[in-house]
């Protein structure tokens, strides 16, 4: 059960029974994996994606090794942020903000065409889209990467329908991102703290209010952003307040919570690995990612910390089952359509 809310990234391009991830994914039953083109410490080196045939056969083996579904997840965003990207022989996908200037009908086939690629490759998650608000120019993660459809809510959700729906058609699953909004940040939570407590205004949170409204939402990602405004003590991935009470409760969003990477600096430099899980999973976290890319986890490490969390009382064992019976939900809703 802990094995199924874990979703990692590996070090291998080629894969076989020998392999660490099989062992784990075998040993833990893992939810998902996340997959990367390159090594974040060495941009010249593959990681996990070198070529389509490659992406192809590296995705089927990962599914037979799996006894349950297993999340083969990619962050495909296009424009800058993309992993499948030209270079290694994947057809290129515009910027959020470049498809934004587009007729719905151009975004659409352009959508659709990349949502066929990444069935062709064995995807079956995208990190994508983004609805973050593009409301302050100097951010440099959302604003500066080109990845947001624009500051007005209605067309952020209008372009982010046209790239969900896209998806849903492939059985992919979609992840809005980053929760409660990270367009208003003037830093990148990948390597350092991050506060939006004077930056951020509840116009952020439409576009998942729009969203989830219209029943199509399967996952969020959750930010490592600290707002006082929603909570005086933790930042959104760790937060009670804001996955639970607010996204929860007061949206009343019933899928998954995804947390962000946990080994990004804005948590990891402030919250040792079993706070960081302990924190999470009680705020209502359902999966938690752990891309392998900034630092390197142990997976017997992880699935043993929060082991001794569970056995000590420090998380409930409803909480692991709760996250337990929405995955399951999850891979069930995929099967039907």
């Amino acid at each position: 059960m802990i094995g199924r809310m874990l979703l990692v990234g590996f070090p291998n391009e080629n894969i076989n029974e020998n392999s660490e991830i099989v062992r784990q994914i075998k040993s833990y039953e893992l939810g998902g994996v996340i997959l990367f083109d390159r090594f974040y410490s060495d941009r010249n080196k593959t990681k996990n994606i070198s070529s389509p045939k490659q992406l192809q056969e590296l995705t089927s083996k990962l599914k037979s090794f799996s006894t349950k579904p297993l999340l083969i997840s990619v962050d495909q965003e296009g424009g800058k942020v993309a992993r499948l990207k030209p270079a290694y022989g994947f057809s290129v996908t515009p910027s959020a903000k470049q498809i934004s200037t587009l007729h719905v009908k151009e975004a659409k086939a352009i959508y659709n065409a990349q949502a066929q690629m990444l069935k062709e490759s064995g995807i079956n998650c995208d990190f994508a889209p983004v609805v973050d608000l593009a409301v302050n120019p100097k951010n440099i993660v959302i604003y500066g990467l080109e990845r947001s459809y624009g500051s007005d809510s209605k067309e952020v959700v209008k372009y982010a329908k046209i790239f969900m729906d896209s998806l849903d058609s492939e059985s992919i699953f979609s992840v809005l991102k980053h929760f409660p909004g990270h367009g208003s940040s003037l830093s990148d939570s990948h390597k350092g703290f991050v506060d939006i407590s004077d930056t951020w205004s509840e116009i952020e949170l439409e576009p998942y209010i729009e969203l989830i409204k219209s029943n199509d939402v399967s996952m969020i990602m959750t930010a490592h952003v600290f707002n006082s405004q929603l909570d005086s003590k933790y930042p959104a991935t760790l937060s009670y307040k804001v996955n639970t009470e607010l996204l929860r409760e007061k949206l009343g969003y019933k899928g998954i919570i995804i947390s962000d990477d946990l080994q990004m600096n804005a948590i990891s430099e402030h919250y040792s690995l079993e706070e960081r899980v302990t924190l999470a999973i009680n705020s209502g976290v359902d999966i938690l990612l752990f891309g392998n890319q900034l630092a390197i986890q142990d997976i017997d490490e992880l699935v043993e910390v929060i082991l001794a969390q569970i056995k000590n009382g420090a998380i409930s064992q409803k909480r692991v089952s709760d996250s337990n019976k929405r995955i399951e939900e999850l891979h069930k809703k995929r099967k039907k359509l």
